[in-house]
């Protein structure tokens, strides 16, 4: 997207508007904000959170065996406190600080790259982070008695993930197709893993489900990076915006989404899940429409509107596969 687009998409909101859209870590914030605090809230992007609190709750439900106790709803909640502000946030910080040099062309107005922050305060806030994620993750192991700690594995292994999805040498966002999936699996087959393995028995299947689940996450993936064409044409990243040019690239997100959403569908038949196979299949059918209304004719213009209008039916649809998983004891 470029700064002109990213100007008239904030031209009309009000200097409060644009202080909330900067607190959420969304994109065409222009607002100058100097508390430090606040800044470090940017950072983490709030406005990422919320699928990975949402993928704990999807694990739970296909655990089977959640039950509305105040002692789970603690632990859920602090399974969420881990999956999103703690390690999502951590994982935007990471990726602001190895894109600053492409945040500079497409989003200059960050806090990295406008020097509203040092390099040093980041690293820090990074390494805390990390630090009190991977505590919280101990924590949770010892509470549901995991002697393999399996919250701390995947904990760490999401932690891996978005390093090397930022970081060089590697940088698997410089490869649209690895990226976007790297970036799918940990919006949805981590948290959906660690909920599932805080409440029943972490499993093979639902371990593949969810992974295939997260081709799915991928085409939302692919989103996000229209909002970088710029930049990352400009570094010699390859997104799939840049690979495949715009108009196809959307095309490409849009079948992706739509065709792994009806595959889980497919498999919660053979399951003898039939009713909430129906069911998610219906909540395909806005997020198609929506995608013909918006996303397709104007991907860069309409990225935001799109991901406001369909993506609710999406995550939607995730807790009615979790569901259906649960019911049939996968």
């Amino acid at each position: 997207m470029s700064l002109e687009n990213s100007d008239n998409l904030t031209s009309n909101l009000s200097a409060s508007d644009l202080r909330t859209r900067q607190m959420l870590g969304m994109k065409g914030a222009t607002a100058t904000e100097t508390s430090i605090w606040k800044l470090r809230l940017q950072l983490m992007k709030p406005i990422t959170w919320i699928p990975l609190m949402w993928g704990v709750i999807c694990g739970a439900a296909s655990s089977g065996k959640y039950t509305w106790t105040l002692e789970n709803v603690l632990i859920s909640a602090a399974c969420m406190l881990l999956s999103g502000p703690i390690m999502t946030g951590y994982t935007q910080i990471m990726n602001d600080y190895y894109d600053r040099e492409i945040d500079a062309i497409n989003e200059p107005y960050r806090p990295i790259p406008s020097g509203a922050i040092s390099l040093r305060q980041v690293i820090t806030q990074i390494w805390i982070l990390l630090i009190v994620g991977m505590a919280i993750a101990v924590a949770l192991d010892f509470w549901a008695g995991h002697e393999s700690f399996t919250v701390t594995k995947i904990a760490g292994i999401g932690a891996f993930l978005a390093y090397i999805y930022s970081a060089p040498p590697l940088k698997l966002k410089q490869n649209g197709w690895l990226g976007s999936y790297a970036l799918g699996a940990s919006y949805i087959t981590l948290p959906w893993c660690v909920g599932h393995a805080l409440f029943g028995e972490l499993n093979w299947k639902i371990v593949a489900i969810t992974m295939f689940y997260s081709l799915a996450g991928l085409g939302i993936a692919i989103v996000n990076d229209f909002k970088s064409v710029e930049g990352d044409r400009t570094l010699g990243l390859k997104s799939l915006p840049v690979m495949f040019g715009v108009d196809r690239a959307a095309l490409i997100s849009a079948i992706m989404i739509d065709i792994f959403q009806l595959g889980i569908a497919a498999y919660l038949v053979t399951v003898g899940e039939q009713l909430y196979a129906s069911i998610l299949v219906l909540l395909v059918i806005p997020q198609i429409t929506f995608q013909d209304m918006y996303y397709l004719r104007n991907p860069l213009k309409n990225d935001v509107k799109y991901q406001a209008s369909a993506q609710p039916f999406l995550v939607i649809g995730m807790l009615v596969a979790g569901i259906a998983m649960g019911h049939a004891g996968i």
